[in-house]
């Protein structure tokens, strides 16, 4: 038995994404010369797994599914390229998703903890401010939703994806367009996982945000 069906019809949804990747200069910031700049951009396509997939290089998804000729085309390409190494709450290793929230505090409260915990896992010492730029999305499909049902509720623990991921993987094979969900973070919160780039409709950047870190 699957989840139930919900149309959604969501405009403005937040995605939440460090503002460095948003800044082309980034490279050029590295490099002293225009040879020099040449070599760090042959060298960060060679390494990209967006590139890769927009090639028809990458073993999760396939070039026909990513989006070409539309605007921010490359961050949502991204999004589905580059898959965290053991996965996220739906999606595996090889092949990501468009995470996003309903309400902005929501999104916030979901980066917010994640970054956190990258930054206790590795000890970091200092307190930080980390800068998003904030991405709108429209959605207008039906996603398989699993708000206000115990049954599921295991795909929502706050410690592991294992259930949530295979949950994910069996609603992708069979055609899923995502999954509506509530938040783990932000409790009255909702987020959507999209599983496909071309339902991910009339991307646009937002504000930025600015999150703080202060170790314990």
């Amino acid at each position: 038995m699957t989840p139930r069906l919900t149309h959604i019809l969501q405009d403005g949804t937040h995605r939440l994404i460090p503002s460095r990747y948003s800044d082309s200069s980034v490279l050029a910031r590295l490099a002293d010369d225009e040879s020099e700049l040449e070599d760090l951009f042959e060298l960060d396509d060679a390494t990209n797994d967006r590139l890769l997939g927009e090639a028809g290089l990458l073993p999760g998804i396939s070039v026909h599914e990513l989006l070409f000729g539309v605007s921010y085309a490359h961050i949502v390409n991204a999004a589905f390229t580059h898959a965290h190494p053991a996965g996220s709450r739906f999606n595996g290793r090889e092949r990501g998703a468009w995470y996003a929230a309903f309400e902005l505090e929501t999104a916030r409260a979901e980066i917010a903890f994640h970054k956190s915990q990258e930054l206790m896992e590795i000890n970091w010492p200092d307190e930080e401010t980390f800068e998003f730029d904030d991405y709108l999305a429209d959605f207008r499909a039906d996603f398989h939703d699993i708000r206000g049902t115990a049954k599921y509720a295991d795909c929502l623990d706050p410690k592991s994806y294992a259930r949530s991921q295979k949950l994910a993987g069996q609603l992708l094979a069979a055609g899923s367009a995502g999954i509506v969900y509530p938040s783990v973070r932000r409790p009255k919160g909702t987020c959507i996982v999209c599983f496909r780039p071309a339902l991910v409709s009339n991307v646009r950047k937002g504000g930025v945000v600015r999150i703080s870190y202060a170790p314990a």
